[in-house]
């Protein structure tokens, strides 16, 4: 049995723009992310939905919540859907972060998995189980069914290496689009990815930062 995850990540906020690592902290959307949203909405009415799902945080659910209109389908928000907490590197840029906490700032571009971010910040190792219990509860409990979530790009990075294989350490070689969709699915509990970075329906659209830690943070 196939489930099936239209993954997207949220429509621009303002500290996308400026590079700033949002990890938690409840920014919203900007003009060009409501656009986004509505771009989204539009796109996805040629596609069945059984569920949609969100992170709570509100740049997700205010991109989800046009497409639950269209699609006639609630939207559930899901804190474990949330993007990683950062710490103390929460609001900061990259330059700013690794000014600030350079031993702590080295570990986190080295990608180390276990290491913990200043201020309580969650480790990957932390974030992936996370993320992947998340999306597996919801493969078990929605088994069969194609179901739309709105989400963070650390999240959609945590959800792509679930499904292709690729280690926590090694360096992100794919786009976190906002607003893109992306597929993955799960069938006979094994994933998979089905398509990735599709932004035919966008004018535009923002990546993470791709540096030596991956730019995780919106």
């Amino acid at each position: 049995m196939t489930t099936r995850f239209c993954l997207v990540r949220h429509g621009e906020t303002d500290w996308n723009a400026e590079g700033r690592l949002q990890g938690q902290l409840d920014i919203g959307l900007n003009a060009s992310g409501r656009a986004q949203a509505a771009a989204v909405a539009a796109r996805l009415t040629a596609c069945r939905f059984d569920a949609i799902f969100s992170s709570d945080l509100k740049r997700a659910y205010d991109t989800a919540v046009p497409a639950g209109r269209a699609l006639g389908l609630p939207v559930e928000p899901t804190p474990a859907l949330r993007e990683r907490f950062f710490g103390a590197f929460q609001g900061l840029t990259h330059a700013e972060a690794k000014a600030l906490f350079p031993a702590d700032y080295a570990r986190f571009s080295a990608r180390d998995p276990e290491a913990p971010l200043p201020g309580d910040g969650e480790s990957l190792c932390a974030f992936s189980r996370r993320v992947g219990g998340a999306l597996n509860h919801l493969a078990d409990e929605l088994a069969g069914q194609t179901i739309l979530i709105v989400a963070h790009g650390g999240v959609l990075d945590m959800a792509r290496r679930l499904a292709s294989g690729q280690d926590l350490r090694q360096k992100r070689d794919f786009t976190l689009l906002n607003a893109a969709l992306n597929w993955i699915e799960r069938r006979d509990g094994r994933w998979a990815v089905q398509g990735w970075g599709d932004v035919a329906h966008l004018g535009g659209s923002l990546d993470e930062i791709l540096d030596a830690a991956g730019g995780a943070g919106a």
